[in-house]
């Protein structure tokens, strides 16, 4: 059974070599997630260095799932909006490591999310994911409300413009 925690700024950093490779083999398994391929483990160092930080200074919150020791899913949610805005949150980076597919790792790194950002008040989450990836089929199943599409978003890994699904989710506070 997976293990889900919420990390300190320490503990994402101890992870962060983890972290990276869960990025690295998502982005070149062709996410669309916000980086081209190829996409090495030093390429992911500075990002995660950047969450950490984020993490530090309370703006983000950082799930992981964990087997045996090792990280192999990750969730986050941007925790620190606009002040006529304190009731979101930003939904970003849900991960999982090709060889832990189909395991529940993203469902259980989602209801944990939801469950902290409801703890701190959130009542609305709102996410972006690439329309026609797999990603998109997760979140209507999770009970999020497909709000539209907008086209040439982004690029896939690959290359090549992506249209992007905006998904919206209220919660308990």
């Amino acid at each position: 059974m997976p293990d889900i925690h919420l990390l300190s700024a320490a503990e994402a950093r101890a992870v962060s070599a983890d972290l990276c490779e869960v990025l690295a083999d998502c982005v070149n398994g062709g996410a669309s997630v916000g980086f081209m391929q190829p996409y090495g483990l030093d390429d992911a160092e500075p990002y995660w260095r950047g969450v950490a930080d984020s993490v530090e200074a309370g703006a983000t919150l950082l799930f992981v799932a964990v087997i045996d020791g090792k990280v192999l899913g990750t969730v986050q949610i941007g925790a620190a909006q606009m002040p006529n805005q304190p009731h979101r949150g930003d939904l970003k980076k849900l991960l999982v490591h090709r060889s832990a597919r189909g395991k529940g790792l993203a469902r259980l790194l989602m209801e944990a999310a939801e469950r902290e950002a409801a703890k701190r008040g959130k009542t609305m989450l709102v996410l972006d994911t690439a329309t026609g990836s797999d990603a998109e089929a997760i979140y209507p199943r999770l009970g999020w409300e497909r709000a539209g599409v907008i086209p040439d978003y982004a690029l896939w890994p690959q290359g090549g413009l992506c249209d992007t699904t905006i998904f919206y989710k209220r919660i308990a506070a």
